[in-house]
């Protein structure tokens, strides 16, 4: 009795230690052979190739529209290219070269919004990749370019001309000059406000700025040339007859003289 139950339990225990049999039918059979793929390559290439007709006949129809309803400065617009303000949403999409899938729209009564559905490749014009276009009563009422320093908007026709870009480019050069003073990054911030200058170089309040920063590096040779740039191009009899359009420069006027002072001595 005990013979047959350990003979029992050796085969069962055997049983449980063999390899597991799944029968699956194959995937190929003996003597068959694999598919060409030229078949489904086709197919793909044909399916693609019938999707960009679509959208380049979408477009088509868009630039025909646009043009047909143009007038002026929005038709020379559209010849190069570029968006601009009071264009209709068709207008908007022919300038930039894209359908209405390229961008998410949302909608509120008046007032209409497009954004880019990707990122990765955001619609652009001549100027730059559009961060957001913003329609009123069907007209373009503000746009936004994304630039390397951040968003530069666009909604008076002086902020599309070169000089208001260089002024954009420069007022976000400035912020992020100031960021970084206040992050205790003294070079990058000088970085900045110089590449601003160039942009401004009338700007009085930017000279003060990079004569703080000068004075703060221990620069005193440099920081009180500048102190007293900043002073020449205030034009003091000017500012005095204007009033309080300068009133907020006091406190810089009073700083950069009692600066000049200190810092000629250090440099002796």
């Amino acid at each position: 009795m005990r013979i047959r139950v350990f003979t029992l339990v050796v085969a069962l225990a055997a049983a449980a230690c063999a390899p597991k049999r799944v029968r699956e039918e194959p995937i190929l059979r003996n003597g068959e052979r694999v598919p060409e793929p030229d078949a489904a390559v086709e197919a793909v290439r044909q399916e693609a190739g019938a999707r960009r007709a679509a959208m380049a006949a979408r477009r088509g129809e868009l630039v025909a529209d646009a043009l047909a309803t143009c007038t002026g400065a929005i038709c020379d617009a559209l010849a190069r290219g570029e968006v601009t303000l009071e264009m209709t949403e068709a207008q908007v999409l022919a300038a930039t070269g894209t359908t209405d899938e390229a961008w998410q729209i949302r909608r509120n009564g008046r007032i209409a919004v497009m954004v880019p559905r990707s990122l990765l490749a955001a619609p652009r014009d001549a100027v730059g990749e559009l961060a957001m276009v913003q329609l009123r009563d069907g007209a373009v009422a503000s746009y936004a370019y994304r630039e390397a320093q951040g968003l530069r908007v666009v909604r008076r026709p002086s902020d599309a001309t070169t000089a208001g870009r260089a002024n954009a480019l420069a007022e976000m050069l400035v912020r992020e000059g100031d960021d970084l003073v206040a992050r205790g990054d003294l070079d990058a911030a000088l970085d900045r406000y110089d590449r601003a200058q160039v942009l401004q170089p009338d700007n009085v309040e930017l000279e003060y700025r990079i004569a703080t920063v000068l004075d703060k590096q221990l620069r005193p040779i440099e920081a009180s040339i500048r102190y007293r740039l900043f002073l020449h191009r205030l034009e003091l009899e000017e500012i005095e007859a204007v009033g309080d359009a300068y009133a907020k420069l006091a406190d810089a006027i009073a700083r950069a003289r009692e600066r000049i002072i200190v810092l000629e001595k250090q440099a002796r």
